[in-house]
């Protein structure tokens, strides 16, 4: 098994695409499964499509399933806070992608999207590990 770890800011945004140094990630590695992890409670990986509204939809579902508030037994950090670490058990924290050649086989209009509502820590890992086969 082959792994590296990426890293992210998150500063001032909610969505990023990780698609292209997923992909390059696993560029020569043949035939095998890919696996892209997130090693935090409040940061979640999603497929989706990007560039079309859908990250300001999925932001909007997210505030209407778990709004910002002071609501939640979890509290400290920023308003709102509790709700970060519910989100990884909706949306997920990890993937795992079949890869063909060398390439992710993702859908026409599939992405590798990093989500993160947290404003308390911008800084993060992603994990990638391809297993070849």
């Amino acid at each position: 098994m082959r792994s590296e770890v990426l890293r992210v800011d998150m500063s001032g945004r909610t969505f990023a695409d990780l698609t292209e140094p997923v992909s390059a990630f696993v560029a020569d590695a043949g035939d095998g499964l890919l696996n892209v992890f997130v090693p935090h409670a409040t940061a979640c990986l999603v497929l989706m499509e990007t560039g079309s509204g859908s990250e300001a939809d999925l932001a909007d579902a997210l505030e209407r399933l778990l709004p910002r508030d002071h609501r939640y037994r979890h509290r400290h950090g920023s308003p709102g806070h509790g709700a970060d670490h519910l989100a990884p058990a909706f949306l997920g924290s990890s993937l795992t992608i079949p890869v063909l050649g060398g390439e992710p086989q993702l859908g026409t209009w599939q992405s590798i999207v990093l989500v993160d509502t947290n404003r308390d820590n911008p800084q993060r890992r992603v994990r990638l590990s391809f297993l070849g086969g």
